[in-house]
């Protein structure tokens, strides 16, 4: 179909863009195109660091509550040995970001020109260009500034089914301090790595790495990702030792798991907090998302499955202000690399989804 080819156009045109976080002409020109299909739109600029995100919408300039956001980025993980070219090989789009995620915002793209229009509700397209750095200077930083909304949908590849759930992420540095001495002497010293040592061995218990090599397993989780200490020699105490851990947890350990890793930590050391990130949590009787599992049994032939994803995305900042984002999106595969792919049928599927979707929600708030 016609509007197939133009989603395909311009995923092909975004994925030939360079568009590393940092590299801040390409992002730019890569905005520039998505202005150039919705130029008949109200379209609003955010600048927060460097970093041009779009407010595109079916209201007045200046308007920031709707009652739907479509939300997409247009970076992509960097890789300096990665070409940024498509090619197509069967029903397979391959380049890198056609999965994560040019091909899902080009198509919204197509779905918001299509219907914003038609539609009697406040419904927008958030562009960012900044995700994979955590979303901070787009998506969170519109939110800073007032943007709302009743549902988000963030288009993040998830074979048709739905992330209503995601980890929290709590990073971590622990100071531990002890007291210097020969090695010959150690009883006259205070080991800070055994002080250390303490602490990870209390923490592992409370939360002990999964036997299961499934990837997806629903428990909070600790990496302990590097261990640090300023002795050099054979014979010396060390009197210090600083451990850094990455946390994820499940949304129902939010209020235990930082006063478990206190707990643990004691008088052992000190604790530096370097990221806190929130969950994505929305009720599986949300009405909104019962809205989109109709609509994609009615295009599919199957309703999504919900379930919960062990990374995060740009959804997660609408926890904050008490907004249900979803992670929704095609069929993909391979993210990261030049062999990163999406299913070129599932681009059709999501646009016909999304559609109804917004039609259903158009007829609900006329009532």
């Amino acid at each position: 179909m016609s509007k197939n080819t133009k989603v395909l156009q311009l995923t092909r045109e975004l994925i030939g863009l360079k568009t590393d976080p940092t590299n801040f002409d390409e992002l730019r020109k890569s905005l520039e195109l998505i202005e150039s299909v919705l130029s008949e739109f109200t379209i609003d600029k955010f600048e927060s660091e460097g970093y041009t995100s779009l407010l595109i919408h079916n209201r007045e300039k200046g308007n920031k509550h709707f009652h739907l956001i479509l939300n997409g980025h247009l970076d992509v993980i960097p890789s300096p040995q990665i070409e940024y070219k498509s090619r197509i090989e069967g029903n397979r789009l391959y380049g890198i970001g056609s999965m994560d995620m040019k091909s899902s915002l080009a198509t919204m793209v197509y779905v918001f020109k299509a219907i914003a229009k038609k539609i009697n509700f406040p419904m927008a397209l958030q562009v960012v260009t900044d995700e994979e750095l955590g979303g901070f200077y787009g998506t969170k930083y519109q939110i800073s500034q007032g943007v709302r909304s009743d549902f988000v949908i963030s288009g993040e590849s998830t074979n048709f089914n739905i992330v209503n759930k995601t980890k929290g992420i709590i990073w971590i540095r622990i100071k531990c301090s002890g007291i210097s001495a020969h090695g010959a002497y150690p009883w006259l010293g205070d080991n800070a790595i055994l002080k250390a040592n303490r602490v990870i061995e209390k923490l592992f218990r409370l939360y002990p790495i999964p036997e299961s090599k499934e990837k997806n397993i629903w428990v909070s989780s600790i990496n302990l990702s590097n261990i640090e200490t300023n002795n050099k020699s054979f014979n010396k105490v060390p009197s210090e030792c600083t451990i850094s851990l990455d946390v994820r947890y499940i949304p129902k350990d939010k209020d235990e798991v930082m006063t478990n890793i206190k707990d643990a930590v004691g008088d052992d050391g000190e604790i530096e907090i370097i990221v806190n990130e929130p969950f994505i949590d929305v009720s599986e009787k949300n009405e909104f998302i019962l809205t989109l599992q109709d609509s994609t049994c009615k295009i599919l032939g199957r309703s999504p499955d919900l379930y919960g994803a062990m990374g995060s995305s740009d959804a997660r900042h609408y926890t904050l202000v008490g907004i249900p984002a979803v992670e929704f999106g095609p069929i993909g595969g391979s993210i990261g690399s030049e062999d990163e792919w999406v299913d070129i049928d599932s681009l059709q599927q999501f646009y016909d989804v999304l559609v109804e979707f917004i039609l259903k929600l158009d007829r609900k708030y006329l009532v």
